[in-house]
């Protein structure tokens, strides 16, 4: 597995100046796609709501990065990051999910198989990503 160091080294991440204003509009963004993920719940737009569930973690999790002085140059390099740098810190399966819907939102906007999320899914996505988002507002102080 990946270290941060190592992810700096390869480019996935670069160290950057913490930025406050960078963190409100990350976590402005991520607001926004959670409320997009509940509009596309309520249209049975299972696939949309999961895609947007993962667009907001990503955003929280970058203000994380912003907050910290760290600039992320990969989706993986971010997860590497807060999964090293906040053990213990933000709730393991908060973490696991970042990194379990990054790899479906790749398949679903990448891959060549039919993906099929399905309610429960999604519904399960919105949960944890308005939790992580509530974490991560606790640890940025916003």
């Amino acid at each position: 597995m990946m270290d941060v160091e190592q992810c700096i080294a390869k480019g996935l991440l670069r160290k950057d100046v913490p930025d406050k204003e960078k963190v409100k509009k990350s976590l402005a963004i991520s607001e926004k796609k959670l409320a997009k993920a509940n509009k596309m719940q309520g249209l049975g737009l299972f696939e949309d709501a999961l895609v947007n569930c993962y667009v907001s973690m990503f955003h929280a999790g970058r203000a994380l990065l912003f907050r910290d002085g760290i600039r992320e140059k990969s989706h993986f390099g971010l997860w590497v990051y807060l999964n090293e740098k906040f053990q213990g810190i933000i709730e393991k399966r908060f973490l696991n999910e970042l990194n379990a819907l990054r790899l479906e939102r790749h398949q679903i906007s990448y891959g060549l198989d039919e993906t099929d999320v399905g309610k429960e899914r999604s519904e399960d996505a919105i949960k944890t990503a308005m939790g992580f988002l509530v974490a991560v507002k606790k640890l940025v102080g916003a």
